[in-house]
């Protein structure tokens, strides 16, 4: 019987603060010596919307560098796969985080990024991390191509037409096309059509579409969201940093919410699926030019676990 090599693994929820909403992510503390096969394999194991491996950094600046993979293919950068990472480090004592903020540096496929930990009397309440700055990469004016987004997401097409917003692709990272929607009811009503939104993401060179509108569940959150990302093998997401930063900047710049030098957002998601979620985003601007975007919340360890193979 050949050897065996058993790695162990930790699940937490990120953009929650309790088990079971917000978005999983399996985290591998030490996934050294484990061949690029072999962390797909994994990850399609797992089957989350995304696995976290753990690396040394190539980067001395950095403390640790990190690969993240969904169950169909490896991705440069996200959102909640970083904050939960770093949330289960602090856990186990792999990252310090001493009371107030701890700042550390990430390095990830695309770069080096801050992270911050904040922490008050020896317990972590929340992760935050600084995204690339938004690039804003073109609207969508053809009425027929609007079309075509209401019919992949199961909408009217009066739904997206009357809005005095554009739909309009923006990165901090990933490119997601943001899609302002009329009314709460028309977003929870949203039966998303996978090939089709596919096709939409392919044409627009997006990773995905996050829908938006400013009525809200929550009186405290800003708007509510869902995210559609077939192409990278998730359906539909529970709670999505990297987008929620795209939309941040995209309020901000579009004048959706009140701006001022520093915007605190809350992006409400997960709702539909039963894993209810609040993302805290910040972005700071200095003279209509958005400087840096942030994006927190809270996490929860649910998983303890070994993996052999």
């Amino acid at each position: 019987m050949p050897d065996l090599r058993t790695l162990k693994f930790y699940q937490a929820d990120v953009f929650s603060g309790d088990p079971f909403g917000g978005n999983p992510v399996a985290v591998f503390p030490d996934a050294h010596g484990l061949a690029d096969h072999q962390l797909q394999q994994i990850a399609r194991e797992m089957n989350l919307s995304e696995t976290v491996f753990v690396l040394p950094p190539t980067d001395q600046a950095a403390v640790v560098r990190l690969r993240i993979f969904t169950p169909t293919q490896e991705i440069p950068f996200a959102g909640h796969p970083v904050l939960g990472t770093f949330y289960v480090l602090a856990q186990l004592g792999l990252v310090a985080a001493t009371d107030g903020i701890t700042r550390v540096m990430q390095e990830c496929n695309i770069g080096l990024f801050p992270v911050e930990l904040y922490a008050q009397d020896g317990e972590l309440t929340r992760v935050v991390m600084t995204q690339p700055k938004p690039e804003f990469l073109g609207p969508v004016d053809a009425i027929e191509d609007v079309y075509k987004i209401a019919g992949a997401l199961g909408l009217a097409k009066y739904a997206i037409t009357d809005m005095k917003w554009p739909i309009e692709v923006v990165s901090t990272g990933l490119p997601v096309l943001i899609v302002p929607v009329r009314t709460l009811t028309a977003v929870r009503s949203i039966q998303p059509n996978a090939s089709a939104i596919m096709d939409i993401c392919s044409r627009f060179g997006a990773n995905g579409i996050m829908v938006f509108t400013t009525v809200t569940v929550e009186p405290s959150s800003t708007v509510h969201a869902r995210m559609f990302a077939p192409s990278i093998g998730i359906l539909e997401d529970p709670a999505t940093g990297s987008a929620s930063g795209a939309l941040g900047a995209y309020l901000v710049q579009k004048g959706v919410v009140d701006v001022a030098p520093t915007t605190d957002i809350v992006v409400e998601q997960g709702y539909e699926i039963e894993r209810p979620s609040q993302i805290f985003v910040r972005v700071e601007s200095d003279d209509d030019i958005i400087k840096t975007v942030k994006v927190g919340g809270q996490c929860v360890m649910v998983v303890e676990g070994t993996l052999t193979f």
